[in-house]
């Protein structure tokens, strides 16, 4: 089977039309922050990735699972954003450029490691390039563990964030 009967099907078995809103976690960020009034402005800075987050990242906000829908977006400039999303370890030559931007980012502001390479610098531990994890650069609220993680993780964590 191909064509676009195939492809409405797949959508059909893969994505739900709407997931439940998570359930809060004792010690989370899990009712959202009142201040983000349930939707979050969300810049992804690349570290120094792989790009396989990259991949799951424009996945969770693609047509499949559309986490717009949810009140989360993706912005172009720190400056307008509630949440930094870091993918990758942190490179000797994006130490400076991640602080800035963290810095540039208006009050309150949430910073979320996704991926083990964010979380523990993964397989490029040790590497000469490598600073270290995004936590060794700036304080990290919400990390998002797989390599990479599924599109779902990163929704869940987002959702969390947002309240939603």
């Amino acid at each position: 089977m191909s064509g676009l009967p195939h492809l409405i099907g797949r959508h059909r078995r893969i994505a739900e039309p709407a997931l439940p809103a998570p359930t809060p976690d004792p010690g989370t960020l899990s009712g959202g922050d009142p201040a983000f009034g349930g939707s979050i402005q969300v810049r992804h800075v690349d570290a120094g990735s792989c790009n396989g987050c990259e991949i799951e990242l424009a996945s969770a906000f693609g047509p499949v699972y559309d986490l717009e829908r949810y009140g989360v977006r993706l912005v172009a400039s720190p400056r307008h954003a509630d949440v930094l999303l870091v993918t990758g370890p942190v490179t000797r030559n994006m130490a400076d450029p991640l602080v800035k931007a963290y810095e540039a980012m208006p009050h309150p502001k949430r910073v979320v490691a996704l991926g083990d390479c964010a979380r523990d610098c993964g397989v490029f531990a040790g590497a000469y390039g490598v600073q270290g994890s995004v936590s060794d650069v700036i304080p990290v609220d919400v990390t998002i563990s797989g390599c990479p993680p599924e599109p779902e993780a990163i929704i869940t964590a987002l959702r969390r964030l947002s309240g939603r």
